[in-house]
């Protein structure tokens, strides 16, 4: 007659074989965000002595930060638009107030020039984007991932707010007689930004032309003549 009591050595492989399973996801929930700071900031400096590397960023010792390092003037002041694109984007991220390594946040100012000032089609890969209107009236949209590719768009007015959600395609463009500008946060002190056009056009060095060709089924000769052009940078 077989014993229906577990031996030990049944239930130590019981308890570890929950013990694995828990911490797998814990782990699992643990990996799925950035992680909260272990203290209350991480002020960045270009200065590698004394520094300790978080997120990107040496960071210098608390107690020699000061109110400059949580501090970034101008983003009242409307910038120059004179450009091919009709736009100029102001950052204030990690690069602008050291104060803000490891604490996930930043934001930019979009000027727009009257009568088609655009943003051009660009993403963020490590950020989602909350945009306000300050000003002008904004056609602004994104477009979602393969398989369906939707294109959600919205016409903005001051004092509306428009999501744009992370690493997507997107752009805003002035469709007003008037000069319009946007405050825009981003989920990231260091967000990034891909430009389309610039990144499979203005790449260096370049993405051979018979390759861009197939991609986008058109003749070489019109990539040879885009990848020629200058791709301007409004960031």
């Amino acid at each position: 007659m077989t014993s229906s009591i577990p031996n030990a050595q049944t239930v130590l492989l019981v308890h570890f074989l929950a013990t694995f399973v828990f911490l797998a996801f814990a782990a699992s929930f643990a990996f799925a965000s950035d992680p909260s700071p272990l203290q209350d900031f991480c002020v960045a400096i270009n200065d590698t002595k004394d520094g300790v590397f978080v997120n990107g960023k040496f960071c210098k010792d608390p107690k020699l930060a000061t109110e400059n390092d949580f501090f970034f003037p101008g983003l009242n002041i409307a910038r120059n638009t004179s450009n091919p694109v009709g736009s100029v984007v102001t950052p204030a991220n990690v690069a602008q107030i050291p104060g803000l390594n490891t604490l996930g946040i930043s934001l930019v100012r979009i000027d727009y020039a009257p009568y088609g000032g655009l943003n051009p089609p660009h993403t963020h890969p490590r950020a989602t984007e909350i945009l306000t209107v300050l000003e002008g009236t904004l056609y602004v949209g994104f477009v979602t991932s393969n398989p369906d590719n939707r294109l959600i768009t919205k016409v903005l007015n001051a004092g509306d707010v428009f999501v744009f959600p992370v690493g997507l395609i997107h752009f805003q463009f002035n469709v007003g007689k008037t000069k319009a500008s946007a405050i825009g946060a981003l989920s990231s002190q260091n967000p990034g930004v891909i430009t389309i056009t610039n990144a499979v056009f203005g790449s260096t060095p370049p993405i051979r032309s018979d390759v861009l060709a197939k991609a986008f089924q058109v003749d070489k000769n019109l990539v040879d003549y885009l990848q020629k052009q200058f791709w301007y940078d409004n960031n």
